[in-house]
């Protein structure tokens, strides 16, 4: 039996985060790896301003696999709040008609009662079954802050 706290921890993907993670540490690994061969062949110069672009260009790829990593959906009382990859956005149990996760979608998708559609990057295809028990356990949250008339 699952309890209401169990049913409230973070909804977060896990391949998705394994791969942000991988490829950050081959980022560091290879900006390192460039900075310091690359000046040491012959007829190779390497300025302060290549340096720089390196670093800069690392930074970017770094922030944005983060931000990937960070994709998360928090369920609390009020509601649940949803960090995408781009932006973060709270919606109330009230707001949500229904938790859909079809067979073609990357991730699953809320309808909201404006006619709107919510992403839910954290939960998704790419974690197979586990994501179709995560998809499950929304859905039960959702029922379970309907209001009762």
């Amino acid at each position: 039996m699952t309890t209401a706290a169990e049913l409230h921890l973070p909804f977060r993907p896990r391949a998705a985060r394994r791969v942000a993670i991988v490829l950050g540490v081959l980022t560091v690994v290879g900006t390192a790896l460039v900075m310091i061969l690359v000046p040491q062949m012959p007829g190779v110069t390497f300025t302060l301003a290549d340096h720089t672009g390196m670093v800069l260009l690392a930074a970017c790829i770094l922030w944005l696999l983060w931000r990937q990593g960070a994709v998360r959906a928090l369920p609390d009382q009020a509601g649940l709040t949803v960090r995408n990859f781009i932006y973060t956005r709270a919606v109330e149990w009230t707001e949500i008609v229904s938790v859909n996760f079809g067979e073609g979608s990357p991730w699953v998708q809320l309808d909201l009662t404006d006619g709107d559609t919510l992403a839910v990057m954290a939960i998704q295809r790419a974690d197979g079954a586990r994501a179709v028990a995560e998809s499950r356990r929304l859905a039960t949250l959702v029922a379970l802050h309907e209001p009762r008339f």
